[in-house]
């Protein structure tokens, strides 16, 4: 055996797994098919703004919190700050302005005061959630839970009492005001799109944790927790290989002893095995599923097949030029309800009914000391219940148009909440059901995992044992459920189980060494501001002239309001011995660290990606570039010059002066037949327009390849669309 357990995926209940089982000193290798742990524990840097993939607020943190004990243990708040949101949600609509306040005694006061009458039914509510949060802690497993069930009504009452209902079901037997009942649920979005199919055991759980222990933010966005235990399973001896995908699971005897992974972005590479005495699954079933041998996969499908994945969630991730606070917002999370919605029963048909009316939350990070943006900014998500089926059909051209559609109605929206909001929007992006599954692998792009419903909540849920030896789960969709709560509390169960077959640990492990870990080797500027780095060629790494890769710094000097990674084009040809990648200098910290970089210094280079290269070669070739855009089109010159391209090849390259143009001499030094290199230098000369053009000739005679920022793009493709050019002979490269 090479390690005690591996684990598949590297989100967070895959990462707290990890962690618990590393400081056991179990040796544990987690394989990640992203560049990045957490699943959607993560964030991303977009302008000035770290944006926030999935936390909005987390859940308890108070005395009946499984998840506080788990966070001691590991240590994790001595290493990771959380910060208490002001309340648990402001639900608005145009006939109500109520906010929810966290703990039992305030929120009791807050409700009754508003809807008297319903005193009686408010008290059951809140003696319901604090009943269960209570006994869940008591319940026994196994043979015990067994034997001890005909007790269960007098053991735990508030849990029966639970779930016999859903959360629609429990509060039309107890409250009598329908807008006091939309308050209830009034999160729903948080756990499901119906009251009506959601268990109230796992709503009561959950929405206990956050009226009695408060809701949570981790500070720098939630890729600080996940960044965290990565690193804590690497410290106590495991290894964390990010960027690797598994084929897959290995079984003998009818028993799991292993995986085949090989690199998810280089496939040159051959596949590698590894063998573990235990094999966590964190990924999505179905994927754990499709990597077993025939009769496991059966096996398994028994158990898995007939259950229903929950809703997924579309974000509207928002970065504003402006303190929000100073604009009037006082409140951290905002629920904006329509009109329409009178009952529990327009919950569901809204959610999946029209964008138009569709209720929304609005999260404020601004309203904390959240670390996401500069002074001054703020950072805002919209978020909403979404499906995959929204979007699986739709072409790429049709989806784009698409989000942007969808974009616009959200940000008229907030508009109509909080007006003149939208004139301080300086970025946005549509992340859909369709995103969650391209970045995490998730069964129907669901961050949640399968719906909470009566039949699928509690011991109805997968649990961590698969039923196939030594394969386990620990995920959203495993036992307790989704939500960061859930995965946490899950991945430490399914490690606490585990442990309690070990009758030893391995003595060593294999310490299996990272290929793609270089060093630098040079460094030089190329322009002015415009810094070049070369590295070591990791082994077996191919790539076509035109592609990226993910630079990463493993010791960056400098990490304020930014990721340790960035995207970046190859300089180098593919035959060359090293790679180069060049990028302008900025005060970001990512650049920062780059510019002071060490030579010998490591990073990680995880790629080939991207497909931008040429697309065929009947026909004239235009380059339309803009300033460090240029670094793709460096390999794709020097490919077509060892090819000795016959025809035309033109490049307009604009900057705003000489000396601010990488490659400049380069790229006059071009030996092709028939290039021309025409610079364009802003300052002087102003901006490209539909003139620069006439040299061409008959427009429709080329395929044009655009590189730049997303205003440059759009400028040129307007112009290229004035000349009557096909948009099919049209490949834009966006970094912008």
């Amino acid at each position: 055996m090479n390690f005690d357990t591996i684990i598949i995926g590297a989100g967070l209940g895959g990462l707290t797994a990890g962690a618990t089982l590393a400081r056991q000193e179990k040796k544990v290798l987690v394989l990640e098919q992203h560049y990045i742990p957490g699943g959607c524990a993560t964030t991303f840097k977009r302008k000035d703004y770290i944006m926030e993939v999935g936390l909005h607020e987390m859940d308890g943190l108070h005395d009946l919190d499984t998840k506080k004990q788990i966070f001691e243990l590991l240590d994790v708040f001595k290493n990771v700050d959380l910060v208490q949101v002001p309340e648990l949600f402001r639900l608005k609509s145009p006939h109500l302005d109520f906010t929810f306040p966290h703990g039992q005694k305030e929120a009791t006061q807050a409700l009754v005061e508003q809807y008297p009458a319903d005193e009686k039914g408010i008290q059951a509510f809140m003696n319901l959630i604090e009943g269960v949060l209570k006994e869940i802690p008591k319940i026994p497993s196994g043979i015990q839970a067994q034997l001890l069930y005909p007790l269960f009504p007098l053991l735990f009452p508030n849990i029966v009492q639970a779930s016999k209902h859903t959360v629609g079901s429990w509060l039309d037997k107890n409250i009598q005001n329908e807008v006091l009942k939309i308050i209830l649920q009034g999160n729903l979005t948080y756990y499901h799109d119906d009251p009506y199919g959601l268990s109230m055991t796992f709503f009561a759980a959950a929405q206990g944790g956050y009226i009695g222990g408060g809701g949570y933010f981790i500070k720098g966005g939630s890729q600080q927790l996940s960044n965290y235990l990565a690193s804590e399973i690497e410290r106590n001896g495991g290894t964390v290989l990010l960027g690797k995908k598994v084929n897959r699971i290995l079984v003998k005897n009818n028993k799991v002893i292993g995986v085949a992974y090989q690199d998810a972005y280089n496939t040159n590479l051959h596949e590698q095995e590894v063998f573990a005495q235990n094999v966590v699954g964190n990924a999505s079933p179905t994927l754990i599923k499709d990597m077993l041998p025939e009769s496991q996969k059966s096996k398994l499908g028994t158990k898995i097949d007939h259950l229903t994945p929950s809703c997924s969630l579309i974000s509207l991730y928002l970065g504003f030029n402006t303190d929000l606070k100073k604009l009037g917002l006082k409140h951290y999370s905002t629920f904006v309800y329509d009109e329409e919605i009178k009952s529990l029963k327009d919950i569901q048909p809204n959610y999946k009914g029209s964008w138009e009316k569709k209720t929304f939350v609005f999260v404020d990070y601004s309203q904390i000391d959240a670390n996401l943006a500069p002074k001054g900014k703020s950072v805002g998500a919209i978020c909403t219940t979404d499906y995959l089926s929204n979007w699986e059909n739709l072409s790429p051209e049709a989806y784009k148009k698409e989000k942007e559609r969808v974009a616009q109605v959200f940000i008229q929206r907030l508009e109509a909440t909080y007006p003149g909001i939208s004139q301080h929007l300086e970025h946005y992006e549509v992340g859909t059901a369709k995103t969650i599954q391209r970045y995490t692998w998730n069964h129907r792009g669901t961050p949640y995992g399968y719906e909470q419903s009566k039949k699928q909540s509690g011991l109805g849920r997968l649990q961590s044992k698969s039923g196939i030896p030594n394969l386990y789960f620990a995920s959203a969709w495993s036992m307790p459920g989704g939500g960061f709560t859930g995965a946490i509390i899950g991945g430490f169960l399914t490690a606490t189980e585990i442990q309690k077959k070990y009758k030893s640990n391995l003595s060593q492990a294999t310490r299996i060494e990272d290929a793609r870990k270089v060093k630098l080797v040079a460094k030089k500027e190329v322009a002015e501001n415009t810094l070049e780095l070369t590295f070591e060629k990791p082994k077996g790494y191919a790539y076509q002239a035109g592609q990226y890769a993910v630079l990463r710094l493993e010791n960056p000097k400098f990490k304020e309001l930014d990721m340790p990674f960035r995207s970046l084009s190859m300089v180098s040809h593919p035959e060359e011995s090293t790679l180069r990648f060049a990028m302008r200098k900025s005060e970001s910290s990512f650049k920062k660290s780059c510019d002071a970089m060490p030579i010998g210094e490591a990073a990680t280079i995880f790629g080939p990606m991207g497909n931008f290269g040429i697309q065929r070669k009947e026909q004239g070739i235009v380059f339309i570039i803009a300033g460090i855009g240029i670094t793709p089109i460096i390999p794709l010159l020097k490919e077509l010059q060892q090819e000795n391209f016959a025809q035309p090849v033109y490049l307009f390259y604009c900057n705003k002066s000489e000396e601010q143009a990488a490659y400049h001499q380069e790229l006059q030094n071009i030996e092709l037949p028939h290039f021309q290199y025409h610079p364009v230098f802003t300052h002087s000369q102003g901006r490209i327009n539909s003139h620069t053009f006439e040299v061409l000739g008959a427009m429709k005679n080329y395929d044009y390849y655009l590189v730049g920022t997303s205003p440059f793009l759009k400028a040129m493709q307007g112009i290229l669309e004035e000349k009557q050019v096909p948009s099919s002979q049209v490949i834009v490269d966006d970094f912008g």
